[in-house]
């Protein structure tokens, strides 16, 4: 593996023209510039510098190599100084994943107050919970929000510590004009002939929660279309064209639908606030707690 330290000899010795004035502007011995130079050439199996009693030049291929090598240090050198400063100013940026219905409600309120106590910026990606995770195993996340039933949990991970903020009852979204808008309680078998809005991802909660009950009553739920988007999801069952899984706290109310309780127990859906369980950044400590605080505020 090419070392920086092995960029910066190649450089010094087309700057300096001898394996002595490089070790000199380096601060290093001449064995040290020897032994760099030879591990570059080992890695490349070619020759790169020319040395004779005049002193050292680069051949073609080094000085083809050492002008891609000087802009990888110049990016190196930008890429330190920008770490040092926000580390002096205290400055940190987190990654959050979310699904839309609790990341809208919440995240914003959340980050305002993040940032009135601490010098950070957070960059928010919406995402489905199997993404989230994906990318939280990845290491492209800091943190996320994901929602899963509490009694068919699908994210348990060693690597990942999950804290959870909520539980809800599913209930069934229909349109607001929908005979079954007004009944205290929606019985899934009346339901066998309904269209149904359901997950891109079969392997979705609420998913899997429709199909296990529809299975225990004899029918298999039809599809009217998959989307993730919740917008889209609302404006189908506003319009009477399908029905949905849902919970309180994800339902639009800009749109004319209703959330009805079902005959039939379908257990919770469970809202929780997952990280990566080995270091975890200070933002993200804080985060988890304003989230944990905000919560019953919005449910009351």
């Amino acid at each position: 593996m090419i070392q920086p330290q092995q960029l910066r000899v190649l450089v010094a010795i087309r700057d300096h023209g001898s394996l002595t004035a490089a070790a000199r502007a380096l601060g290093y011995g001449v064995p040290t510039i020897a032994h760099h130079l030879a591990a570059l050439e080992r890695h490349f199996k070619a020759r790169l510098v020319e040395r004779d009693r005049s002193g050292a030049r680069l051949t073609p291929l080094g000085t083809v190599f050492v002008a891609e090598a000087e802009q990888i240090l110049i990016r190196l050198d930008q890429a330190e100084r920008l770490v040092t400063t926000q580390r002096d100013l205290g400055l940190a940026t987190i990654r959050v994943g979310t699904f839309a219905s609790i990341g809208s409600q919440l995240l914003p309120r959340a980050i305002r107050q993040l940032s009135a106590r601490m010098q950070v910026k957070v960059e928010v990606v919406e995402a489905e919970p199997t993404d989230v995770v994906e990318l939280l195993h990845a290491g492209d996340l800091h943190a996320g929000l994901i929602y899963d039933s509490a009694d068919d949990p699908a994210f348990t991970s060693p690597e990942l510590e999950l804290t959870v903020l909520l539980e809800e009852d599913y209930r069934v979204l229909v349109a607001r004009d929908s005979p079954y808008a007004d009944l205290p309680e929606v019985d899934l078998a009346e339901l066998a002939d309904a269209d149904w809005v359901c997950s891109r991802d079969e392997n979705e909660a609420s998913d899997r929660v429709l199909r296990r009950a529809c299975h225990l009553l004899g029918f298999q739920p039809k599809v009217l279309m998959r989307t993730d988007d919740l917008n889209m999801i609302h404006g189908l069952v506003a319009e009477g064209l399908g029905c949905t899984l849902t919970t309180h706290s994800a339902v639009d109310t800009r749109f004319a639908v209703e959330p009805r309780p079902t005959v039939q127990e379908l257990g919770l859906r469970r809202t929780s606030f997952v990280h990566g369980g080995s270091v975890v950044p200070p933002a993200v400590v804080e985060l988890q707690q304003m989230l944990t605080k905000l919560l019953p505020q919005q449910q009351g």
